[in-house]
C-alpha cells in the first residue's frame, strides 16, 4: 500500500497541539542527563524530530502535486522520535508554544555517568 492517494484524496484536517505552559511551577525537576559541569556541555549539535516516514515509489513523488497529502506511517498521538546522529536519543510528544513546533520530553535515557569508568568483561 502507498502512501499517496491520487484517485480519492484522504481527508486531511488540522491537528490542535496541546500548548506548552511555560511557567515557573511546571518545571521539571528530574536529574539531566550530565549533572556536573562537563566539557561537553559546550559542544553545538542538531537534534532533529521525526513524526513519521511514507514509503513512495519515485514515479509517485515525481507526479506529486501540490495541496497532495502523504500519509504518515505514525499515528497522531503516538511519542515522535529524537535523533541525533542518526540514532534515536529520547522520545517526546509534538506540542505548540506559541506559533511554534516544539516537543514535551517523555522518555529519556538513564543520566550518563561520563567520570565512572568503562567496565570491561
Amino acid at each position: 500500500m502507498t502512501s499517496f492517494s491520487s484517485d480519492t484524496p484522504p481527508h486531511a484536517h488540522r491537528i490542535a497541539l496541546a500548548e506548552l505552559d511555560q511557567s515557573a511551577d511546571t518545571a521539571m525537576t528530574a536529574a539531566p542527563l550530565m549533572p556536573s559541569f562537563h566539557p561537553l556541555h559546550q559542544v553545538k549539535t542538531t537534534l532533529q524530530v521525526c513524526v513519521g516516514a511514507a514509503t513512495v515509489t519515485v514515479g509517485e513523488l515525481l507526479g506529486a502535486k501540490a495541496q497532495q497529502v502523504i500519509v504518515l506511517d505514525q499515528a497522531v498521538d503516538q511519542p515522535v522520535d529524537l535523533i541525533l546522529e542518526g540514532q534515536v536519543v529520547a522520545r517526546g510528544q509534538l506540542v505548540a508554544v506559541g506559533d511554534r513546533f516544539a516537543v514535551r520530553l517523555t522518555e529519556l535515557p538513564l543520566p550518563l555517568g561520563l567520570d565512572t569508568p568503562a567496565v570491561t568483561p
